[in-house]
């Protein structure tokens, strides 16, 4: 069997999950709100009689009907300011005719001088709010879009073109409405809502804002059943399930996913992530394709670069709880900003951690910003406590960042952003391996495959990874496939080169050098 064709171990609506994590932030909601208005919407539609295809396609919808935000968002921000602020508050009317003009009205120009507010109402006035119709038309086709990049049929990603549509026909496309809506997206739409104002004041506060918006916002048949139901259908706000558990008890939500799957899905992510703000578009698979090369050069073993990758295409997931009012801003960030763009690596540390499978992945991913001498976030990690994965990844970002043009500053030169990188070096924030590896998969470097630390070779490293886990010389040539005598050998070697003579000191060296945090354990 190809590599790619191989069980991943992860299944889509566990990957699923974790993103719509950051579809809370990004909504100014707490985490598993969606996961939460999912669960409401198929209780309420068991009562319903949803078909089981119309079921399995309910948990797309929930979780990828706000992706498209993203698409928006730099356009969401021109005219509101912090958009996650917008978007929080925006739960509270009913969008469509004079509530609607009032609340936009309300947040124009959040943040900005009184006469740039001025300006953005009248233009609201005048072009009928135009502008933002687009935008809500760009989030509907871009979500789609990610829904068939993910393989998900034709009724998830029709009803996900939906998301801005209304019973009353008064949404976005306002030529569709009723019946001609999906019924996953109408029982949706009345769950996400439900959610906010039953966490938020409990279930008289759910059934009232449905009744009042039966008939306009929501199927009259789909209110009904709600408010016979309530209680039962809102469950308790005080006992978080396991949602984990809770998937694997769906029988048509099982699917696995292939490796080959499971990276076009993580680059689907990526992609989505780096639409929050302009000038990073494309960053996050720069930052992967190049630590990947990176870390091929110094000849980490193949599921650790695979891995790395995978964590490059997702270190910045947690950019979805930070406002593009931040993310691209003009000038310095004041200290309650820098405070909150801090928080961004530990929110992808928790949006990563279930299942294990991935939270492989997230704890090297929340590594991005760590700097060898304490200084970086969100953990302030220094030396050894960073392994290589994690000081190659600091370096590629880092790299890449400062090729990449930002609201604040014009793009560096290769050659300037090397002339940057060693000054960080010299710092004491960048380790000059990690440095020089990413500078070379740059092609910045010209010469010979660099070494690891204290001159070893790629296979000395995997040897000294194992030694230094307990393996015996046996138990390293046979997971190696060499002889006991060529393993004996690389042994000998190992400790000649790193000055150690027993193997407690070469442990101690390896894991001084971050050596350890890509080994794989053998099997029994």
């Amino acid at each position: 069997m190809e590599e790619g064709e191989r069980d991943s171990g992860l299944r889509l609506t566990e990957l699923l999950a974790a993103f719509s994590l950051a579809t809370d932030l990004g909504m100014g909601q707490p985490m598993e709100h969606v996961l939460r208005s999912w669960a409401i919407a198929t209780r309420l539609g068991d009562h319903l009689d949803v078909d089981p295809e119309e079921r399995a396609a309910l948990y797309y919808v929930a979780t990828l009907a706000w992706v498209g935000c993203v698409a928006d968002t730099p356009e969401v921000a021109t005219w509101f300011g912090d958009d996650i602020a917008f978007r929080s508050d925006s739960y509270q009317v009913d969008f469509a005719g004079l509530p609607l003009l009032g609340f936009m009205l309300r947040h124009v120009g959040t943040g900005s001088p009184a006469l740039q507010r001025l300006r953005l109402s009248a233009n609201l006035v005048v072009t009928g709010g135009k502008g933002i119709q687009l935008g809500l038309m760009s989030h509907c086709l871009t979500t789609a879009q990610m829904a068939e990049r993910l393989g998900l049929g034709a009724g998830v990603c029709g009803a996900l073109q939906q998301m801005f549509t209304r019973w009353d026909g008064q949404g976005v496309p306002n030529d569709v409405g009723g019946d001609a809506i999906a019924f996953s997206m109408r029982l949706f739409h009345l769950a996400d809502t439900v959610e906010v104002f039953h966490r938020a004041e409990g279930v008289d506060a759910a059934v009232a804002v449905a009744r009042a918006r039966r008939g306009t916002h929501f199927d009259p048949t789909v209110v009904d059943a709600f408010c016979a139901l309530a209680p039962e259908v809102l469950g308790d706000t005080a006992t978080e399930p396991d949602w984990n558990v809770v998937l694997a008890q769906e029988p048509a939500l099982q699917t696995r996913l292939t490796e080959r799957e499971l990276d076009a899905a993580l680059e689907a992510m990526a992609d989505f992530t780096d639409l929050r703000s302009p000038s990073r578009a494309g960053h996050s698979r720069a930052v992967a394709d190049l630590v990947a090369r990176a870390a091929a050069d110094i000849g980490l073993a193949r599921p650790a670069v695979v891995a790395l990758r995978r964590a490059g295409l997702l270190h910045d997931i947690g950019l979805h709880g930070i406002p593009a009012t931040i993310l691209d801003k003009p000038g310095p960030l004041s200290a309650s900003e820098s405070e909150r763009l801090r928080m961004h690596t530990y929110y992808t540390e928790r949006m990563l951690s279930r299942p294990p499978a991935l939270a492989r992945i997230g704890a090297v991913a929340s590594l991005a910003q760590e700097r060898c001498d304490g200084s970086g976030y969100h953990r302030g990690l220094s030396g050894p406590a960073i392994g290589v994965s994690g000081r190659l990844l600091a370096a590629a970002c880092a790299y890449r960042a400062m090729t990449e043009p930002r609201s604040y500053r014009p793009a560096m030169t290769a050659k300037q952003a090397a002339a940057e990188l060693h000054a960080e070096v010299r710092a004491g924030r960048l380790d000059v391996d990690a440095v020089e590896a990413v500078l070379a998969a740059a092609g910045q470097r010209q010469g010979r495959r660099r070494a690891g630390p204290a001159g070893l070779t790629p296979r000395e490293i995997e040897v000294l990874q194992l030694i230094a886990r307990g393996a015996s010389t046996r138990r390293v040539a046979q997971g190696l496939h060499i002889t006991s005598k060529t393993a004996e050998t690389h042994i000998e070697r190992i400790y000649a080169k790193t000055g150690a003579s027993t193997r407690s000191t070469v442990t101690l060296f390896a894991m001084k050098n971050g050596l350890l945090d890509s080994f794989e354990p053998l099997d029994p």
